[in-house]
């Protein structure tokens, strides 16, 4: 007979091991869950908080008080280029950095504010050459300002570049370039760089910014679909009488993804441009009030600035423009539309004698 009291428990220890491998295999990855659940919440309140657009700081306290930390004058020019300054530098020192160029998360998983970027730098470079090509040249054959014709090309750096060099390492020179104008502008009694407020160069500048403006108009209002002429049509043959000349027509839209990065670029350009505005009606006073253009650029600022508005919805909606849903899209472009038209009608102004 068997001995059943004298059995080995052999199975019974071979069970044991592996409920005990099993159970540690569970705590591993209960774990590894739990870490990335807290790396993913952590990420989504890092991102939240680097998402956050910066706020509209006032123009003409900072350029005093920067002025009066570096002990400079407050000469013609001084504003606009100490505004340009902290416009840029606000791109570097804002809450994250410079987003655009990351390569890690929470900055690779956003891309309203690197759209939102692109927007301030958009007017950076239109600015920086401005004022190479026109505000610090008394004609077309004076020379050029040394340390402009650096500034320049450095805004002008492919703003996805990430090392060798960086996006942040090029800004960071052009805004050193910046500086130096500034202390030859008003360091000295006679100084060494020029700043001229001319209503002409005011003017030209104001072309590239109507240009810029009327895109994005375009571009936010085909969120929703729209029809579009083309305007090369080309009459080989003579329109018969009584029929109207036939032109090509072609729908145009925004891809569905694509419609919160044209959102942010524009608040983006509605933020630089409403703060550089604000430092030429400083600098351009004089012209300004000789061609009763003041008014003009006020209303242009508080379009811009009403487009800085809060945006309270978790997510940019796209919703007919009647429909049901808000459209924010289409509420941009009418704050766009409407200070590009105020633009044209400055620019009218400046070129009446």
């Amino acid at each position: 007979m068997l001995d059943w009291k004298n059995r080995t428990e052999e199975p019974k220890v071979g069970l044991d091991e592996s409920t005990k491998h099993g159970g540690k295999a569970r705590w591993a990855l209960r774990s590894l869950a739990t870490l990335l659940g807290v790396y993913l919440i952590l990420a989504f309140a890092i991102g939240w908080y680097w998402s956050r657009e910066p706020d509209l700081f006032p123009v003409q306290q900072h350029a005093k008080a920067a002025a009066e930390q570096a002990q400079r004058k407050l000469v013609t020019g001084y504003t606009t280029v100490e505004t340009l300054k902290q416009v840029s530098s606000t791109l570097l020192d804002k809450p994250g950095g410079y987003l655009a160029n990351d390569l890690a998360p929470p900055g690779l998983w956003l891309d309203d504010m690197p759209s939102w970027e692109y927007g301030v730098l958009v007017q950076v470079r239109d600015l920086s050459r401005a004022l190479r090509k026109d505000f610090a040249r008394s004609q077309s054959q004076s020379t050029e300002d040394f340390d402009l014709a650096k500034a320049e090309p450095r805004f002008n750096f492919d703003n996805k570049s990430w090392a060798l060099p960086s996006a942040e390492s090029e800004y960071a020179e052009g805004i050193k370039s910046l500086d130096r104008y500034l202390a030859r502008l008003s360091g000295s009694a006679q100084p060494q760089a020029q700043f001229y407020a001319r209503a002409d160069n005011l003017n030209n500048w104001l072309g590239d910014v109507a240009t810029r403006l009327g895109s994005l108009s375009q571009r936010l209002s085909a969120s929703v679909g729209r029809v579009r002429l083309d305007s090369e049509t080309k009459i080989d043959e003579p329109v018969p009488e009584g029929q109207a000349v036939p032109v090509r027509e072609e729908m145009v839209q925004t891809p569905w993804l694509q419609i919160d990065n044209v959102f942010y670029e524009a608040r983006g350009q509605a933020w630089a441009l409403s703060h550089i505005l604000r430092a030429i009606e400083v600098d351009f006073a004089d012209v300004l009030a000789k061609k009763n253009a003041t008014i003009s650029v006020r209303q242009i600022i508080r379009e811009l600035e009403s487009a800085q508005d809060p945006l309270w919805s978790p997510m940019v909606l796209n919703g007919s423009g009647y429909g049901v849903l808000a459209n924010h899209s289409l509420v941009m472009a009418n704050y766009i539309s409407r200070a590009n038209a105020a633009i044209i009608d400055l620019r009218t102004l400046l070129s009446q004698g």
